[in-house]
């Protein structure tokens, strides 16, 4: 076989040019979304240019040109296989305004599931109050000795305390935050229980919390109750949701359903999700920090109506960001493993 070496470059050099045309581009305009039709198309460019290597390798040829191919198919082929997050900047603001709540929906299965495990709690702590009393003893922690007495005499004691500005408050809230972070990341990486662990730390807080609350009511204390959660839980609560959602995400992978890729692969498909996530989750329990230190603990009565309505507009603000923020760039990512 004999190939005519002129006309062969001849023939093939217009798709060798417009392949780093395309490289160029991409190179230039690193976060740019290529729609499918292109990324085909760069794909058969790419596939023609290796064939072309391949016959003037095989066949004496100009090595001049030869090496020039090889390294316009070495880079397309770098191109095809790096992932496309490496070398862009981080944006805060297209990560705050998009890639977050996009990642929050497209697990919004996992959302519902750690959600609704942890008011399943809630609901059998409000049973037990309701049933028995006396048993909350039993399940607060010790930690939580201040809740063991009755809610009416703390309530009394906490609203008879002045207002004592920010003193001690900057301490307090760094506290918050860093204990809040834990136990959204202790519920995403427990995930790797196959999601038991993650169930288990979302009951039993809600356990917790359906104690507390029932006992709250039951005393006819449910505006100071409100007034007092309701300002940091609606972010905070919604934050521990989130990072057993993680957890959840992790346990799917575990599982490994409707794919047979390996575990390391699994996990490399959700890492950035995972990223994404307990990193919003953060986010959320260090404004939560902030508001339960200067807000949250100051128990003066003329102050509940407005506490409760700054919580109720929290949560209103978080509902749409979540649900409607970046909406309209909805992509699903192939291959994602979902839940």
């Amino acid at each position: 076989m004999i190939l005519d070496l002129d006309q062969f470059i001849q023939r093939e050099r217009p798709y060798w040019d417009e392949l780093l045309d395309m490289m160029r581009l991409r190179d230039n305009q690193p976060s740019r979304e290529a729609p499918l039709a292109e990324v085909q198309r760069f794909l058969y460019l790419y596939q023609r240019a290796s064939a072309d290597l391949v016959k003037l390798k095989t066949f004496a040829g100009d090595v001049e040109v030869r090496a020039w191919l090889e390294n316009v198919v070495a880079r397309a082929y770098s191109q095809l296989h790096e992932r496309r997050a490496e070398g862009i900047p981080f944006r805060p603001w297209k990560w705050l305004s998009q890639t977050f709540p996009q990642t929050f929906r497209r697990h919004w299965r996992a959302f519902v599931l750690s959600s609704g495990t942890f008011w399943a709690g809630a609901l059998l702590g409000a049973i037990i109050m309701m049933w028995n009393p006396e048993m909350k003893t039993e399940f607060i922690p010790a930690q939580f000795s201040h809740t063991h007495e009755s809610p009416s005499k703390r309530v009394e004691r906490e609203e008879k305390q002045e207002f004592d500005a920010f003193a001690g408050r900057q301490s307090f809230s760094t506290q918050l935050m860093a204990n809040n972070i834990k136990v959204s990341i202790l519920a995403m990486v427990s995930g790797i229980t196959y999601g038991v662990l993650t169930i288990v730390i979302l009951f039993s807080n809600g356990l917790l919390i359906g104690i507390i609350g029932c006992d709250y009511l039951l005393d006819g204390q449910g505006v100071f109750l409100t007034a007092w959660l309701l300002p940091h839980g609606s972010w905070e609560l919604p934050a521990i949701f989130i990072g057993g959602q993680a957890g959840l995400v992790i346990a799917r992978a575990m599982f490994g359903w409707g794919t047979n890729l390996r575990l390391r692969q699994r996990f490399a498909r959700i890492r950035d999700d995972l990223l994404t996530l307990i990193g919003g989750a953060a986010l959320l329990m260090v404004g939560a920090g902030l508001v339960e230190s200067f807000l949250s603990q100051y128990h003066s009565p003329n102050l509940y109506p407005w506490k409760i309505a700054f919580g109720a507009f929290q949560l209103a603000i978080l509902f749409g960001y979540l649900v409607f923020c970046g909406r309209g760039k909805d992509k699903p990512k192939p291959g994602k493993t979902r839940l």
